[in-house]
């Protein structure tokens, strides 16, 4: 995966984002330094706790280290996760921690959570999955008694994802303020559209089509394909789980049948599934599935177990791609 370019950017200072703006608030928290992003984030843990309010912490693991640091003994209140074990397939993150964290909670009580899924190192790959994920946090989360703060190195990242963060985030916490204000370029759904980027074709790939007939057999011919490529053990399980599932909802949900294509990639395992199907449901695979819940799980574990997923949806139907880890 190629890394997306980190020119330097204007600093801004970082500030703690106010509890009036409806029952879902969603700021993004530019910060220029560790001063200015320990200013922004240790304050909105310490107030949620003094309120009484659940906070977890889904940051970078050298930015969690800094707020276990600075919180001291508070840092034992606070659910702590390190964003790149478990956010590194932003796909995950709103069924896998943000609503899972959300959703044990009690009811009527606000939750508060800092959420960093887009930093430096983050590839240009991954940036389309990402940037998506902070457009859907909007729907996923709208009339939830729930505060995300959604913290942006300006320093690393380029403008682009800068000038995305604004269309992401309803609010945004702005250089020399300590104020939320509105964004002018809010748009979460152009967002999601925008960023259903057909993905590009890999000739190299072996390529099998496949019906409700021969699920079994693409199933096969994905393992053994990772397999000689290098995935083993839990890696090669999830290869195949995903594979059943995807293969499945083409038949299921999709035209009846499909195209399994498998190729390595800069260290990954990569398996893709194109089907005749339209999705019209962008959250479809990121709302966690109810315990009573029949069916409807597949790409929700499509989701949990690859370390990314991207989607690209068309006239031409759906294709579904997913990265594994050697």
């Amino acid at each position: 995966m190629s890394a997306v370019a980190e020119p330097p950017s204007e600093p801004c200072a970082a500030a703690v984002p106010v509890e009036d703006a409806g029952p879902f608030v969603h700021p993004a928290l530019f910060y220029g330094d560790e001063q200015e992003y320990l200013a922004g984030t240790v304050p909105f843990v310490r107030e949620g706790l003094a309120a009484g309010e659940p906070v977890a912490v889904a940051v970078p693991g050298e930015r969690l280290a800094l707020i276990r640091d600075a919180l001291g003994g508070d840092a034992d209140s606070v659910r702590l996760l390190d964003m790149r074990e478990a956010g590194r397939n932003p796909g995950r993150i709103i069924p896998g921690v943000l609503r899972a964290f959300a959703d044990a909670q009690p009811d009527g009580r606000r939750v508060r959570i800092i959420g960093e899924p887009i930093w430096a190192g983050r590839s240009s790959t991954e940036y389309p999955a990402c940037v998506q994920h902070e457009a859907l946090i909007n729907d996923a989360f709208r009339g939830r008694t729930v505060t995300i703060l959604c913290p942006y190195d300006v320093r690393r990242l380029d403008e682009r994802v800068l000038a995305d963060a604004h269309a992401t985030h309803p609010t945004v916490i702005p250089s020399g303020s300590r104020r939320e204000q509105g964004s002018a370029a809010y748009d979460p759904a152009d967002v999601v559209a925008r960023y259903n980027e057909p993905l590009p074709p890999v000739p190299h790939a072996t390529a099998f089509a496949f019906d409700a007939d021969s699920l079994s057999h693409a199933r096969h011919i994905a393992v053994d394909e990772g397999a000689g490529l290098g995935l083993t053990g839990v890696r090669l399980q999830d290869l195949a789980l995903v594979t059943a599932e995807l293969v499945t909802n083409s038949v299921v949900h999709g035209a009846g049948s499909g195209v399994l294509r498998v190729w390595p990639e800069d260290g990954f395992v990569v398996c893709e599934v194109h089907d005749g199907g339209r999705l019209t449901d962008p959250l479809a695979g990121r709302r966690p599935a109810s315990r009573d819940q029949r069916g409807g799980r597949g790409l929700l574990l499509v989701n949990l177990v690859s370390d990314l997923v991207r989607v690209h949806t068309g006239e031409d139907g759906t294709t579904v791609r997913c990265w594994f880890a050697l």
